[in-house]
């Protein structure tokens, strides 16, 4: 199933006027307590259920509000999240996946009382499940797209080992950001999507050269670099998590694969519902909006369920 992105919409942010979702620099900035600033941008009926997006490595709210989040807030209050350091948030000394689901967690509990469905996408699954693990009670279901959560046998590529060295990478990172030509970028941005095509637009709305901005870029490749030992260390809680989980995965996935990863998460958890997307590629909430749509809509039934039963 297949989906091209809608054309923008107008919706409501949580303050302010009507505003397109193509308007750059929206929503607002959300101090928590442990001093960050995160941004958030609000979108759909304020009393509908509510559900957070995170977006993955070297993303921002512009990858989850070019398509899903206007096809979610049709039924939801969706609240989409830069996290630290990405998009218009301020980053933290602390770059751990429990220091972003903390935060981001803080963040949604300022702007939104009820306990929200919180969708992760790639490296935003892993802060997905890491906030699962670590409060259990703040969220009413987890959504998982594309997302990581084991080991896996590869070692890290070359270009985040020298952008996460501490001389060496500030070097690379600067040269990277003045030399590389557009087309290099256009072509990184087809591998993340292939076999599926970029959507019209896209690239215009993303802005994929902002993902090598310096301090960014290397933040980015410091986090990957510690994704895998962080990943190994939740796997054996992974057995307490008993709330409602919906996996979104696409077959030909080969930055994430799903057959590392969403197929052993679901032999292990009960609670987790594998739905998985043939011939889809990383980025279904792109390729494949109202599978993922979909997903949510049971997730959020599931929630309802549970809390009528407890």
């Amino acid at each position: 199933m297949r989906s091209r992105a809608p054309a923008p919409l107008e919706m409501p942010l949580r303050r302010g006027p009507m505003r397109a979702l193509k308007t750059r620099r929206k929503g607002d900035l959300i101090e928590t307590p442990s001093g960050a600033a995160i941004h958030v941008e609000s979108y759909g009926p304020p009393e509908s259920t509510p559900v957070v997006l995170i977006h993955g490595a070297s993303g921002s709210t512009y990858d989850m509000n070019f398509a899903l989040a206007p096809a979610l807030a049709q039924d939801h209050r969706v609240y989409v999240v830069d996290r630290p350091g990405y998009g218009h948030s301020s980053r933290m000394r602390d770059e751990s996946l429990a220091a972003q689901a903390r935060v981001l967690r803080d963040a949604i509990a300022i702007v939104e009382p009820r306990t929200p469905v919180v969708l992760g996408q790639s490296y935003g699954g892993a802060v997905a499940l890491r906030w699962a693990l670590d409060a259990p009670g703040t969220l009413a279901a987890l959504v998982l797209v594309s997302s990581p959560s084991h080991d896996w046998e590869t070692g890290h590529p070359l270009l985040h080992r020298t952008l996460a060295a501490p001389v060496l990478g500030w070097w690379a990172a600067e040269l990277i950001s003045l030399t590389v030509p557009e087309f290099i970028v256009e072509q990184r941005l087809a591998e993340v999507f292939a076999p599926d095509p970029v959507p019209d637009g896209y690239a215009e709305h993303f802005q994929p050269r902002k993902s090598i901005h310096p301090p960014r870029h290397r933040m980015n490749a410091r986090q990957r670099i510690a994704l895998r030992d962080e990943i190994r260390a939740m796997v054996p809680r992974y057995d307490t998590l008993t709330l409602p989980i919906e996996s979104i995965h696409g077959t030909a996935d080969v930055i994430v694969p799903d057959s590392v990863h969403a197929l052993a998460l679901a032999a292990r958890l009960p609670s987790n519902r594998l739905t998985r997307l043939e011939g889809i590629g990383h980025m279904p909430h792109h390729a494949a909006t109202e599978a993922v749509v979909a997903a949510v809509a049971r997730a959020t039934s599931r929630a309802a369920a549970r809390c009528n039963r407890g």
